[in-house]
């Protein structure tokens, strides 16, 4: 059994791993490489297999970043299916068909503007072809194993978000490994914590925030001082959320922060069509939840939904002090932007940056200092109060990774979606620590044949 990265190495975007195993070609994720431009550039090249070649997909979440792609793996010939948990498989074709209308309109505006260097800017791919994606979507609870080939398959909970999960693979001659996913954190406010580590000779694990703890300062007191603080100036909060999970939580945290009195009952916006989509997604799926179904609904009520993109610019002509949840999360497109070309020199106004900013965004850049940001071909000052609050992340920190990590039998670790310098400290740790052997991935080059040379 051998399992090839095709993505997530070297970076934390892209998530696609193969698996041949004898006959049979799985791919672990499907994602979309975002960030730098070069990262995004390879989005473009032909898949390194052709996809009538791959049997089936395992996906692990429904974010971009780990099923994006498969818009495009479809329309080029894949007709295998692509296994999902139940929540995930009411997640996809929301967030796929979203991301392709965003890609058509995205190319349209450019070519209009001609801000690109293309004279018909053409999509990566449309919501049409996002739409077929779904006829192969295939249902499958966790704890329930299936098979593909000569491999067997089962879904963990991992925790992140809503159907996240951690896949084991079992060759029935050749050995274990697992996929740990993009892992949660044990006190998120939204989804239960990762489910206890099952055995396996590799675990392919996530190194986000391999080099770093999250602040254990509780993020609800830097939440309620920043929205108290600008609204006491009579400004806007724009908070730019990743419509599946961080939304929601954002939600339920503004609406705590209300009920108790620790912030002004003031305006709040969900400007995300796709994250008001997304919310009914998690209520219809709140047995996986870790807060109450009443609750839920409650936090949901109170964030006015905004769907039409008349209502969205309608907000631009309110007065006073208001708090906006809009896509996307890192600033790498969506109505976030024009919200901030709106507020962006406004000092009254604050952005709060709630989670993981890659390399090569517009939040990377933000929290680096930067005083001005491109959007849409146009310089825009900054000049609103910055804030970042990484507590609200839904990814593991280091210790916690370690923790999930040392809760089972010795494996051999293979560090993936991370950036270099995160990724080889979580290596050095694994190491040190629990004396076992960890490689970082390498791009192209089998899992268990990196040299490491310390």
């Amino acid at each position: 059994m051998e399992i090839l990265p095709l993505g997530a190495a070297g970076t934390v975007t892209g998530s696609r791993f193969l698996i041949h195993a004898g006959r049979t070609r799985v791919l672990v994720d499907c994602g979309l490489f975002q960030g730098l431009k070069n990262l995004r550039l390879r989005n473009w090249r032909p898949f390194p297999i052709a996809p009538d070649r791959i049997d089936a997909v395992v996906l692990t979440h429904a974010h971009l970043d780990h099923s994006g792609y498969l818009p495009a793996l479809v329309r080029d010939g894949f007709r295998g299916a692509i296994h999902v948990t139940p929540p995930t498989k009411d997640l996809v074709p929301i967030l796929l068909a979203d991301a392709g209308r965003l890609q058509e309109e995205d190319a349209a505006y450019a070519g209009r503007k001609g801000y690109s260097k293309h004279a018909q800017p053409r999509p990566l791919f449309t919501e049409r072809d996002a739409e077929r994606v779904t006829r192969y979507l295939d249902r499958v609870d966790f704890g329930e194993p299936f098979k593909v080939g000569g491999l067997t398959f089962t879904f963990h909970r991992a925790g992140h978000i809503v159907g996240a999960a951690s896949v084991h693979v079992q060759h029935r001659d050749h050995g274990t490994a697992l996929f740990s996913g993009d892992l949660g954190r044990p006190n998120d406010l939204l989804v239960p914590p990762p489910a206890p580590r099952p055995p396996a000779d590799r675990v392919i694990l996530e190194s986000t925030y391999g080099d770093r703890e999250h602040p254990e300062a509780d993020p609800m007191d830097d939440l309620a001082q920043v929205a108290s603080r600008t609204a006491a100036r009579g400004g806007v909060l724009l908070i730019p959320t990743f419509a599946l999970g961080r939304a929601q939580t954002l939600a339920v945290a503004l609406h705590r922060l209300r009920k108790a009195g620790r912030i002004p009952h003031i305006p709040m916006f969900l400007d995300s069509p796709m994250a008001v989509a997304m919310s009914g997604v998690h209520q219809a799926h709140a047995d996986e939840l870790r807060v109450e179904t009443a609750e839920l609904d409650a936090a949901l009520e109170e964030v006015e939904p905004v769907v039409s993109v008349k209502a969205s610019q309608a907000i631009h002509q309110r007065h006073g002090p208001m708090i906006i949840l809009a896509g996307a999360g890192m600033l790498t497109g969506g109505r976030i932007l024009h919200h901030i070309r709106r507020y962006g020199g406004d000092n009254r106004a604050s952005l709060l940056l709630a989670g993981f900013q890659a390399e090569g965004t517009r939040g990377r850049d933000l929290v680096r200092g930067g005083r001005s940001v491109r959007i849409h071909g146009e310089s825009v000052p900054i000049r609103l109060d910055v804030v970042r609050i990484e507590a609200f992340s839904g990814h593991a920190g280091r210790s916690e990774l370690m923790a999930w990590l040392a809760d089972g039998p010795p494996a051999a670790v293979s560090l993936v979606h991370g950036e270099p310098g995160p990724a080889d400290s979580l290596r050095r740790d694994i190491q040190a620590e629990l004396g076992w052997d960890a490689e970082v991935a390498e791009d192209g080059r089998p899992l268990g044949s990196v040299m490491v040379l310390d």
